[in-house]
């Protein structure tokens, strides 16, 4: 009597291809890409598992948001001050500072403010939650462990001499593992990063280096303090730019394609006649 033998399932299928016992993350990654190949995990399995990884050497510094950027709220802001931060910027979580920034005294849930009454005498104080404090170099999957059982969802990060260096939140650290989610302003990696717009003008991924734009648009931006388009422009504004604004640095027009309150994805740009064309 014939017997019907049921194909191997996922799971032990991956079991064993992982009984090689890869010796170091470099095998590891090869031996999940050879998962990938032979159909075991999808690409996007792919992609969060290379995050993960990649967040046990990812630091809190590199992802933070540095400290001129933070949106804080001081102590003594009336409750209309502090109701129209919070529609202006719509985050749910606001560092609570006395006089500077270098004082964070707790962090504020815009939520409570739903149970503020209008007649109360409204002390900003009062509604503070604490506030988690971790050194700039601790690696993000240290930290999601840390969100996970204190149930906070931002930190504070501090520098060696204990002066605030930024800020970081549960979803900085998530897209850090699952990758950003992409809108109709996204073009494929492989596209390179700057590419013409049916507009005429050009599309330029935040991240792009000074000197690979310095190259396209025959400009000359320094690199030396900021390595970045994005770095560029928020060093010179000295805040993120809002969606669809427009400004002008050194005769280069920018306008913002993609952006939120954190930082720029994408920006369209007006090339010069003498620049050189990106492929």
């Amino acid at each position: 009597m014939a017997t019907n033998i049921s194909p191997p399932g996922f799971l032990e299928r991956f079991s064993s291809l992982l009984a090689r016992e890869p010796e170091d993350r470099e095998q590891l990654l090869k031996l999940l890409q050879s998962a990938h190949q032979r159909n075991l995990l999808d690409a996007d399995a792919l992609s969060i598992t290379e995050g993960a990884l990649a967040a046990s050497e990812i630091t809190a510094r590199e992802v933070m948001v540095p400290r001129p950027l933070m949106e804080v709220v001081d102590a003594e802001d009336s409750l209309d001050a502090v109701i129209a931060q919070v529609n202006r910027t719509a985050h749910s979580r606001f560092p609570v500072v006395e006089g500077n920034r270098d004082r964070v005294i707790g962090i504020l849930l815009a939520k409570d403010l739903l149970r503020v009454q209008r007649g109360d005498d409204f002390r900003l104080r009062d509604w503070v939650r604490p506030a988690v404090f971790i050194p700039e170099f601790k690696r993000l999957d240290g930290l999601l462990r840390e969100f996970r059982v204190s149930r906070n969802h931002m930190a504070v990060v501090i520098d060696e001499y204990a002066g605030v260096a930024g800020l970081i939140t549960i979803e900085d650290v998530l897209e850090q593992i699952v990758g950003e989610i992409e809108d109709e302003y996204d073009f494929d990696e492989e596209d390179g990063n700057i590419q013409l717009d049916p507009s005429g003008l050009y599309r330029v991924k935040a991240h792009t280096s000074v000197d690979d734009f310095n190259d396209a648009f025959a400009t000359s931006f320094s690199d030396e303090r900021c390595a970045t388009v994005g770095g560029l422009i928020l060093r010179q504004l000295g805040r993120v730019p809002a969606f669809d604004e427009t400004f002008t640095i050194d005769g280069t027009s920018f306008q913002v394609l993609r952006a939120d309150s954190r930082r720029i994805y994408t920006v369209l740009v007006s090339g010069s006649q003498d620049a050189e064309k990106p492929e």
